[in-house]
């Protein structure tokens, strides 16, 4: 995965705000749930549900991150 120059900007925005205090931890979960509702992120069951998918199905034909130990469907085409 190759970052860009706006994503190393803005990962170092975010690091050094926190790190001044004008950022805290209400302001990364913020952020956080922003990045998913851009994602449409949701877990492999959530989304095999939601879209009358058997869990292994989910797993062959859609993208699948994991992120803090947890399997997530990124569907935002």
């Amino acid at each position: 995965m190759q970052i860009t120059e706006n994503t190393t900007k803005l990962l170092k925005f975010t690091a050094e705000n926190f790190e001044k205090g004008k950022l805290d931890n209400d302001s990364l979960v913020q952020i956080i749930e922003l990045a998913g509702n851009f994602l449409n992120l949701k877990t492999i069951p959530d989304y095999a549900k939601e879209n009358n998918l058997s869990y292994n199905g989910v797993k062959k034909h859609r993208t699948i991150v994991e992120i803090f130990n947890v399997k997530f469907v990124i569907d935002n085409d």
